[in-house]
């Protein structure tokens, strides 16, 4: 190699080695911020943490973790993220859509990689999904893609059925473009679609006390912070009302529902892992796409199907990623 190929190759080398750098100086420790709504983010949580020491970073070590739970008290929401800010910290997390626009309105420097997005672009988070544009990037659940999806699996699991419900948080902002999708998708299947709320806990009696009286005979719960948090209380209504419960998350299957259809948590919180690496190394949210899930797994309970008297189809059954005897 001749002298200005070394040069050369040895100024490359020195920036690459910058670069991968920037994120892990020496006897430094970088401050994460989380914002929930549920602070119980176990086996997902483990799965960032697991793949954040592959990338190299250990918490207490090189990073640590400032967190923030909304717990129950939805407006809150804007005040918590707030103190993060206030916290200096190097980066966001944030669970869900809800938790992702209150951090973007608190900041609009601080790097926000949001978790589960139900429809980034809809609600306004991002330019683009390829280029999201600003400093919120992170990874969709495709919530609104997965609704006509979920109906059909409804459907192929009770042909015979012809009235559903869909059980929703208007004060979501994902949920109206999520309720369009599942009406187009009743029409299609010929269902008759019956919207019913819930945007707090206390209304949750009154909503299925509302689903039985319609006379629905399946209902879809649509992913949601409250949802989520009440998931024994959704899953006993639904055993006691009898009412087969569709859900886009495997964790709410293991919770005692029938079925789940949608991406995986545990996966999301990875690439989250992945996103927040590249940004303390120096990365900037703009030119970081949203990432889309590529496999989805459907759940199903056999032991809630035996319990309603269900006869799930073997057809079905066959192509179900995990079934819980």
């Amino acid at each position: 190699m001749n002298r200005r190929r070394f040069i050369g190759a040895a100024a490359g080398l020195f920036a690459a080695t910058s670069r991968a750098a920037k994120g892990q100086q020496p006897g430094r420790i970088y401050r994460i911020g989380l914002l929930t709504f549920d602070a119980r983010t176990s086996p997902t949580w483990d799965a960032f943490v697991q793949r954040m020491h592959e990338h190299g970073w250990a918490e207490g070590k090189n990073f640590v973790v400032d967190r923030r739970s909304v717990e129950g008290r939805s407006e809150t929401v804007a005040t918590l993220a707030k103190e993060l800010v206030t916290q200096d910290v190097d980066v966001i997390i944030a669970g869900g859509t809800e938790a992702t626009l209150a951090a973007r309105e608190a900041t609009g420097t601080i790097p926000i990689v949001g978790i589960a997005l139900g429809d980034p672009l809809g609600a306004g988070l991002v330019a683009s999904l390829a280029r999201p544009g600003g400093n919120v990037t992170g990874s969709s659940f495709q919530g609104t893609e997965l609704t006509g999806k979920q109906l059909e699996l409804i459907k192929e699991a009770f042909p015979g059925i012809s009235r559903v419900a869909v059980l929703v948080n208007l004060t979501n902002a994902s949920h109206a473009p999520r309720v369009k999708e599942a009406a187009i998708a009743a029409h299609k299947l010929k269902l008759q679609l019956d919207v019913v709320e819930a945007g707090q806990v206390s209304q949750l009696d009154a909503a299925f006390a509302g689903i039985v009286s319609n006379r629905d005979e399946a209902v879809l719960v649509l992913t949601d912070p409250l949802f989520d948090r009440e998931a024994d209380r959704i899953a006993y209504l639904a055993g006691a009302k009898r009412v087969p419960a569709i859900y886009g998350r495997r964790e709410r299957v293991l919770n005692g529902g029938l079925m789940s259809y949608g991406a995986s948590f545990s996966d999301l919180f990875r690439e989250t892992a992945d996103y927040v690496d590249k940004i303390l190394r120096g990365a900037k949210p703009a030119d970081l796409p949203i990432k889309q899930p590529t496999h989805f797994e459907l759940i199903v309970n056999m032991k809630t199907a035996k319990a309603l008297g269900l006869t799930i189809p073997q057809s079905l059954l066959l192509r179900a990623d995990e079934v819980i005897q």
